[in-house]
Protein backbone atom coordinates (compact mmCIF):
# COMPACT_ATOMS: atom_id res chain seq x y z
CA UNK A 1 0.00 0.00 0.00
CA UNK A 2 1.44 3.36 -0.99
CA UNK A 3 1.43 6.57 1.03
CA UNK A 4 -0.28 8.42 -1.78
CA UNK A 5 -3.66 7.41 -3.16
CA UNK A 6 -6.15 9.36 -5.21
CA UNK A 7 -9.72 8.67 -6.29
CA UNK A 8 -10.42 8.44 -9.96
CA UNK A 9 -13.76 7.82 -11.69
CA UNK A 10 -15.46 7.04 -8.41
CA UNK A 11 -13.03 4.32 -7.28
CA UNK A 12 -9.75 4.19 -5.41
CA UNK A 13 -6.83 3.66 -7.79
CA UNK A 14 -3.20 3.24 -6.85
CA UNK A 15 -1.51 6.27 -8.39
CA UNK A 16 2.25 5.93 -8.85
CA UNK A 17 3.38 9.21 -10.43
CA UNK A 18 7.10 8.36 -10.25
CA UNK A 19 6.75 4.97 -11.97
CA UNK A 20 9.70 4.44 -14.32
CA UNK A 21 12.09 6.46 -12.17
CA UNK A 22 15.17 4.57 -10.96
CA UNK A 23 16.69 5.57 -7.63
CA UNK A 24 19.88 4.16 -6.11
CA UNK A 25 20.08 4.65 -2.36
CA UNK A 26 23.38 4.65 -0.44
CA UNK A 27 22.01 5.29 3.01
CA UNK A 28 21.63 4.15 6.58
CA UNK A 29 19.54 4.77 9.70
CA UNK A 30 16.54 7.10 9.12
CA UNK A 31 17.07 10.27 7.06
CA UNK A 32 18.30 8.76 3.81
CA UNK A 33 16.01 5.72 4.00
CA UNK A 34 13.03 8.02 4.61
CA UNK A 35 13.83 9.93 1.43
CA UNK A 36 14.06 6.70 -0.56
CA UNK A 37 10.92 5.31 1.07
CA UNK A 38 8.77 8.26 0.03
CA UNK A 39 10.09 8.08 -3.54
CA UNK A 40 9.32 4.34 -3.57
CA UNK A 41 5.81 4.95 -2.28
CA UNK A 42 5.33 7.41 -5.12
CA UNK A 43 6.23 4.72 -7.61
CA UNK A 44 9.99 4.94 -8.11
CA UNK A 45 12.10 1.79 -8.37
CA UNK A 46 14.41 2.26 -5.39
CA UNK A 47 17.48 0.03 -5.11
CA UNK A 48 19.07 0.18 -1.67
CA UNK A 49 22.80 -0.56 -1.65
CA UNK A 50 23.89 -2.36 1.50
CA UNK A 51 27.34 -3.49 2.67
CA UNK A 52 28.11 -7.22 2.33
CA UNK A 53 27.04 -7.91 5.92
CA UNK A 54 23.75 -6.06 5.41
CA UNK A 55 22.45 -2.74 6.64
CA UNK A 56 23.16 -2.42 10.36
CA UNK A 57 19.55 -1.52 11.15
CA UNK A 58 18.67 -5.13 10.31
CA UNK A 59 20.30 -6.12 13.59
CA UNK A 60 18.96 -3.40 15.88
CA UNK A 61 17.08 -4.45 19.00
CA UNK A 62 15.02 -2.70 21.62
CA UNK A 63 13.40 0.63 20.69
CA UNK A 64 15.24 0.66 17.34
CA UNK A 65 14.17 -2.84 16.33
CA UNK A 66 11.67 -1.51 13.80
CA UNK A 67 14.04 0.75 11.84
CA UNK A 68 14.68 -1.63 8.97
CA UNK A 69 11.08 -2.77 8.55
CA UNK A 70 9.85 0.82 8.66
CA UNK A 71 12.27 2.59 6.35
CA UNK A 72 13.43 -0.17 4.00
CA UNK A 73 10.05 -1.46 2.86
CA UNK A 74 8.93 -1.12 -0.74
CA UNK A 75 12.52 -1.18 -2.05
CA UNK A 76 14.84 -3.63 -3.72
CA UNK A 77 18.20 -4.32 -2.12
CA UNK A 78 21.67 -5.32 -3.30
CA UNK A 79 24.85 -5.93 -1.32
CA UNK A 80 27.98 -4.29 -2.77
CA UNK A 81 31.44 -3.97 -1.28
CA UNK A 82 32.23 -0.42 -2.41
CA UNK A 83 35.66 -0.59 -0.79
CA UNK A 84 36.81 -2.92 -3.59
CA UNK A 85 37.46 -1.94 -7.20
CA UNK A 86 35.02 -4.60 -8.39
CA UNK A 87 32.30 -3.28 -6.11
CA UNK A 88 32.94 0.29 -7.22
CA UNK A 89 32.57 -0.78 -10.86
CA UNK A 90 29.24 -2.45 -10.07
CA UNK A 91 28.08 0.65 -8.20
CA UNK A 92 29.01 2.89 -11.13
CA UNK A 93 27.01 0.74 -13.56
CA UNK A 94 24.03 0.90 -11.22
CA UNK A 95 24.36 4.67 -10.92
CA UNK A 96 24.77 5.17 -14.66
CA UNK A 97 21.38 3.53 -15.23
CA UNK A 98 19.63 5.51 -12.48
CA UNK A 99 17.91 8.88 -12.39
CA UNK A 100 18.51 9.75 -8.74
CA UNK A 101 21.17 8.94 -6.16
CA UNK A 102 20.56 9.36 -2.44
CA UNK A 103 23.32 9.25 0.17
CA UNK A 104 23.55 10.18 3.82
CA UNK A 105 26.99 9.01 4.88
CA UNK A 106 29.46 11.15 6.76
CA UNK A 107 31.14 13.92 4.76
CA UNK A 108 33.91 12.66 2.48
CA UNK A 109 33.14 8.95 2.77
CA UNK A 110 31.90 8.43 -0.80
CA UNK A 111 34.71 10.55 -2.21
CA UNK A 112 37.18 7.89 -1.09
CA UNK A 113 35.36 5.33 -3.22
CA UNK A 114 34.93 7.59 -6.25
CA UNK A 115 31.18 7.87 -5.76
CA UNK A 116 31.02 11.54 -4.76
CA UNK A 117 29.06 13.96 -6.92
CA UNK A 118 31.97 15.34 -8.95
CA UNK A 119 33.17 11.83 -9.83
CA UNK A 120 29.68 10.56 -10.66
CA UNK A 121 28.67 13.61 -12.70
CA UNK A 122 31.59 12.90 -15.06
CA UNK A 123 29.94 9.70 -16.32
CA UNK A 124 26.28 10.34 -15.36
CA UNK A 125 25.56 14.05 -16.00
CA UNK A 126 21.83 13.33 -16.06
CA UNK A 127 21.85 12.20 -12.43
CA UNK A 128 20.12 14.07 -9.60
CA UNK A 129 22.47 13.55 -6.66
CA UNK A 130 20.93 14.19 -3.23
CA UNK A 131 23.14 14.35 -0.12
CA UNK A 132 21.37 14.25 3.21
CA UNK A 133 23.67 15.58 5.93
CA UNK A 134 23.82 16.93 9.43
CA UNK A 135 24.49 20.50 8.27
CA UNK A 136 24.37 22.45 5.03
CA UNK A 137 27.54 24.24 3.80
CA UNK A 138 28.90 26.55 6.48
CA UNK A 139 30.97 26.37 9.67
CA UNK A 140 29.50 23.01 10.75
CA UNK A 141 29.35 21.20 7.40
CA UNK A 142 32.10 18.70 8.28
CA UNK A 143 30.54 17.76 11.59
CA UNK A 144 28.51 14.65 12.24
CA UNK A 145 25.02 15.07 13.68
CA UNK A 146 22.13 13.15 15.16
CA UNK A 147 18.50 14.14 15.48
CA UNK A 148 19.00 14.66 19.22
CA UNK A 149 22.05 16.88 18.66
CA UNK A 150 20.27 19.34 16.38
CA UNK A 151 17.20 19.30 18.61
CA UNK A 152 19.44 20.56 21.41
CA UNK A 153 21.29 23.04 19.19
CA UNK A 154 18.19 24.46 17.55
CA UNK A 155 15.96 24.74 20.61
CA UNK A 156 13.37 22.06 19.85
CA UNK A 157 14.37 20.07 22.94
CA UNK A 158 13.95 23.24 25.02
CA UNK A 159 10.44 23.83 23.66
CA UNK A 160 9.48 20.17 24.20
CA UNK A 161 10.83 19.71 27.72
CA UNK A 162 10.48 21.44 31.06
CA UNK A 163 12.21 24.81 31.63
CA UNK A 164 15.17 23.18 33.36
CA UNK A 165 15.20 19.91 31.44
CA UNK A 166 15.32 19.89 27.63
CA UNK A 167 13.79 16.76 26.15
CA UNK A 168 14.15 15.07 22.78
CA UNK A 169 10.92 14.89 20.80
CA UNK A 170 9.36 11.44 20.85
CA UNK A 171 10.05 10.73 17.16
CA UNK A 172 12.92 11.25 14.71
CA UNK A 173 11.33 14.47 13.49
CA UNK A 174 14.40 16.03 11.88
CA UNK A 175 15.51 12.80 10.21
CA UNK A 176 12.06 12.23 8.76
CA UNK A 177 11.39 15.83 7.74
CA UNK A 178 14.92 16.15 6.38
CA UNK A 179 14.18 13.15 4.16
CA UNK A 180 10.92 14.79 3.08
CA UNK A 181 12.73 18.00 2.10
CA UNK A 182 15.13 15.80 0.15
CA UNK A 183 12.18 14.42 -1.81
CA UNK A 184 10.90 17.94 -2.52
CA UNK A 185 14.32 19.02 -3.80
CA UNK A 186 14.65 15.86 -5.90
CA UNK A 187 11.32 16.42 -7.58
CA UNK A 188 12.25 20.05 -8.29
CA UNK A 189 15.58 18.92 -9.78
CA UNK A 190 13.82 16.33 -11.94
CA UNK A 191 11.47 19.02 -13.25
CA UNK A 192 14.50 21.16 -14.07
CA UNK A 193 16.11 18.20 -15.83
CA UNK A 194 13.14 17.95 -18.15
CA UNK A 195 14.09 21.42 -19.43
CA UNK A 196 17.88 21.17 -19.37
CA UNK A 197 18.61 17.47 -19.76
CA UNK A 198 21.11 17.66 -16.89
CA UNK A 199 21.01 16.62 -13.28
CA UNK A 200 22.36 18.55 -10.34
CA UNK A 201 23.68 18.27 -6.79
CA UNK A 202 21.18 19.00 -4.00
CA UNK A 203 21.28 18.78 -0.22
CA UNK A 204 19.03 18.52 2.79
CA UNK A 205 20.22 18.68 6.39
CA UNK A 206 19.12 17.92 9.94
CA UNK A 207 20.14 21.20 11.54
CA UNK A 208 18.55 23.49 8.97
CA UNK A 209 15.40 21.41 9.15
CA UNK A 210 15.32 21.96 12.91
CA UNK A 211 15.78 25.69 12.41
CA UNK A 212 12.73 25.64 10.14
CA UNK A 213 10.75 23.80 12.82
CA UNK A 214 11.75 26.50 15.29
CA UNK A 215 10.96 29.41 12.96
CA UNK A 216 7.67 30.34 14.63
CA UNK A 217 9.29 30.44 18.08
CA UNK A 218 12.19 32.55 16.79
CA UNK A 219 9.82 34.91 15.00
CA UNK A 220 7.67 35.20 18.11
CA UNK A 221 10.75 36.35 20.04
CA UNK A 222 11.49 38.88 17.30
CA UNK A 223 7.93 40.23 17.22
CA UNK A 224 7.28 40.31 20.97
CA UNK A 225 10.78 40.84 22.32
CA UNK A 226 10.11 38.10 24.87
CA UNK A 227 11.99 34.80 25.22
CA UNK A 228 10.29 31.60 24.12
CA UNK A 229 8.61 29.50 26.77
CA UNK A 230 8.50 25.68 26.63
CA UNK A 231 5.18 24.24 25.59
CA UNK A 232 5.05 22.32 28.86
CA UNK A 233 4.42 25.55 30.79
CA UNK A 234 3.53 28.25 28.27
CA UNK A 235 0.11 29.87 28.13
CA UNK A 236 -1.92 28.67 25.21
CA UNK A 237 -2.96 31.20 22.54
CA UNK A 238 -6.20 29.24 22.21
CA UNK A 239 -9.25 29.18 24.53
CA UNK A 240 -8.94 25.43 25.11
CA UNK A 241 -5.87 23.41 24.11
CA UNK A 242 -5.36 21.13 27.05
CA UNK A 243 -5.15 17.59 28.42
CA UNK A 244 -7.87 16.63 30.88
CA UNK A 245 -8.30 13.74 33.33
CA UNK A 246 -11.43 11.61 32.98
CA UNK A 247 -13.29 9.71 35.69
CA UNK A 248 -11.99 6.35 34.45
CA UNK A 249 -8.37 7.47 34.84
CA UNK A 250 -7.64 8.04 31.16
CA UNK A 251 -6.63 11.27 29.45
CA UNK A 252 -8.55 13.36 26.93
CA UNK A 253 -7.06 16.13 24.82
CA UNK A 254 -9.53 18.88 23.96
CA UNK A 255 -8.86 21.73 21.57
CA UNK A 256 -11.17 24.61 20.73
CA UNK A 257 -9.57 27.11 18.38
CA UNK A 258 -12.48 28.33 16.22
CA UNK A 259 -15.99 29.66 16.63
CA UNK A 260 -17.65 26.57 15.17
CA UNK A 261 -15.67 24.33 17.53
CA UNK A 262 -16.70 26.45 20.52
CA UNK A 263 -20.36 26.16 19.59
CA UNK A 264 -20.09 22.42 18.96
CA UNK A 265 -18.30 21.89 22.27
CA UNK A 266 -20.88 23.82 24.30
CA UNK A 267 -23.73 21.85 22.74
CA UNK A 268 -22.01 18.47 23.09
CA UNK A 269 -21.17 19.06 26.78
CA UNK A 270 -24.48 20.67 27.79
CA UNK A 271 -22.97 24.13 28.20
CA UNK A 272 -25.26 26.05 25.85
CA UNK A 273 -25.55 28.75 28.50
CA UNK A 274 -21.92 29.69 27.75
CA UNK A 275 -22.92 30.62 24.20
CA UNK A 276 -24.86 33.60 25.54
CA UNK A 277 -22.33 34.49 28.24
CA UNK A 278 -20.71 37.82 27.30
CA UNK A 279 -17.47 36.73 28.97
CA UNK A 280 -17.04 34.26 26.10
CA UNK A 281 -18.28 36.44 23.24
CA UNK A 282 -15.08 36.17 21.20
CA UNK A 283 -12.15 33.79 20.98
CA UNK A 284 -9.88 36.33 22.69
CA UNK A 285 -12.47 36.77 25.44
CA UNK A 286 -12.35 33.03 26.01
CA UNK A 287 -8.54 33.14 26.12
CA UNK A 288 -8.76 35.92 28.71
CA UNK A 289 -11.08 33.72 30.79
CA UNK A 290 -8.89 30.60 30.67
CA UNK A 291 -8.14 30.90 34.40
CA UNK A 292 -11.83 30.19 35.04
CA UNK A 293 -12.78 28.30 31.91
CA UNK A 294 -10.23 25.49 32.03
CA UNK A 295 -10.97 24.37 35.62
CA UNK A 296 -14.69 24.53 34.81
Amino acid sequence: MTMMQQRTAGRADDIRPLAGLRVVEFSQMVMGPTCGLILADLGADVVKVEPPKGDRTRYFKGPAAGFCATYCRNKRSVAIDTSSSEGQAVARRLIENSDVLIENFRPGLLKRTGLDYDSVAAFAPHLVYCSLKGYLPGPYESRLALDEVVQMMGGLAYMTGLPDRPMRAGASVNDIMGGMFGVIAIQAALAERQRTGRGRYIQSALYENNVFLMAQAMMCETVTGQPSIPYSVKDSPWPVYDLFDTVDGSKLFVTIVGEEQWQAFCRAFDREIWLSDLRFASSQDRVDQRGWLIPA
